[in-house]
């Protein structure tokens, strides 16, 4: 019978262990016919680690999960994925690829730790200056992640469990305020707009966005075939997306971002002669869109080729729009006081403006969910509840500038 092997002290050593010449522990196993290895200063803190493997092996952690990079369970995800929009889907590999992968990728998902991600939020935040809005997306993709290792028992707990919070507690972030243009912000914006032989091209798009409450696909995304210029309705029936990733361009079709977003909307009269002055303008021009996009066609809104237009372009004619207007109004204001000029504003500002009307007007919250195409009455009430604080400010501050006044 052959002798059992022993250490330096005397002590009997077990099946894959060993004391190494310079006094370090070995304990040598197989995981998937790939031998590995775990090493310690002591035998004691060497059977501590061999007690873990067990503990795993009896809670059904995979024998592979030491092997599995934080890069392979993403590819699982990807591979499994399912229910997500295509530009929703695509949004999130961006995030992975360009922001997660360089720091945590070629990391073992069995070893990171909650700690680790939240330094790695740290260093986004501090060094590398990406936006809390930026981190949060790369939050909700990682989040998916590492809850697919701990689903395939891969990992016991999802290591990204409440690390954005309270790495946003710790630097005191709150969440950006919605913003929305002020009654006389949107008076300048739409008086420049209408006088302006630069920019007059683009005021029948934003009349619409401003004057419908839609987002920014849905609008770019209106074929003259979605709105009844007699009826005064708009039909909200799928929306445009546009990729721009890496360099590679593309449009899409997609469904609207929910079920109750497919909605019919009323015109305003404003609404409806903008589309009408479109329409002439197009007219007059001999101009029509050239785009079919997933068998889509004949968009209310191109650009002079009759290209379909998209968020990034609208967003930079509103950077120049912003610009000049600004520049006009100084160079002709005469007055002491600060003159009315035009914030920093894109887009998406346009539907919080518009629902900001809604809600001075008095509109109902039932009219308003609908309108905007709100899946939860609670997105409609919260949004309602910020508004009606602001107006509530404004009022106050109203208020005690009268009262100094009849003093």
């Amino acid at each position: 019978m052959a002798a059992k092997r022993k250490d330096t002290k005397g002590r009997i050593l077990k099946k894959g262990e060993r004391q190494r010449e310079d006094g370090m522990y070995e304990y040598r196993y197989q995981v998937c016919g790939k031998r590995q290895s775990l090493y310690a200063m002591s035998l004691e803190e060497l059977r501590k680690l061999e007690d873990g493997i067990t503990v795993d092996r009896h809670e059904g952690i995979r024998s592979n999960a030491s092997l599995m990079k934080l890069d392979d369970i993403f590819n699982i995800w990807c591979d499994t994925k399912r229910g997500l929009k295509d530009n929703t889907f695509q949004n999130y590999k961006y995030m992975y690829t360009n922001f997660a992968k360089p720091h945590l990728g070629d990391k073992k998902v069995a070893k990171i730790k909650n700690s680790d991600i939240r330094r790695y939020y740290n260093r986004m935040l501090e060094v590398e200056g990406l936006k809390l809005s930026t981190v949060e997306g790369i939050q909700t993709v990682l989040h998916q992640v590492f809850q697919l290792a701990v689903d395939d028992n891969y990992i016991r707990t999802n290591p990204s469990d409440n690390a954005l919070r309270e790495l946003k507690l710790s630097h005191q972030y709150d969440s950006e305020k919605r913003s929305a243009l002020t009654v006389d912000e949107q008076k300048l914006l739409m008086s420049f707009l209408e006088k302006s032989e630069t920019y007059g091209r683009w005021k029948p798009v934003i009349t619409v966005m401003l004057g419908t409450g839609m987002r920014v696909g849905e609008v770019t995304g209106l074929r003259w075939k979605d709105i009844d210029l007699e009826a005064g309705t708009i039909d909200v029936n799928h929306t445009l997306v546009f990729y721009n990733k890496q360099h590679k361009q593309r449009y899409a079709i997609n469904t609207t971002k929910t079920p109750c977003s497919k909605r019919v909307i009323p015109m305003l009269d404003s609404v409806k002669e903008a589309f009408l002055e479109e329409k002439r303008y197009q007219e007059k021009n001999g101009l029509y869109c050239k785009s079919i996009i997933d068998g889509y066609q004949d968009f209310i809104f191109c650009n002079r080729f009759g290209d379909v237009l998209n968020l990034g372009v609208i967003n930079k004619a509103l950077r120049r729009i912003m610009r000049d207007c600004n520049d006009e109004v100084l160079e002709n204001y005469e007055g002491d006081d600060m003159p009315v000029l035009l914030p920093r504003f894109s887009c998406h500002t346009f539907r919080h403006t518009f629902t900001t009307r809604m809600c001075e007007s008095g509109m109902h919250l039932k009219v308003i969910q609908g309108i905007l195409g709100h899946s939860d009455i609670r997105t409609t009430m919260d949004i309602y509840a910020d508004i009606t604080k602001e107006l509530q400010d404004i009022a106050m501050d109203d208020l005690t500038s009268y009262l100094k006044e009849k003093k």
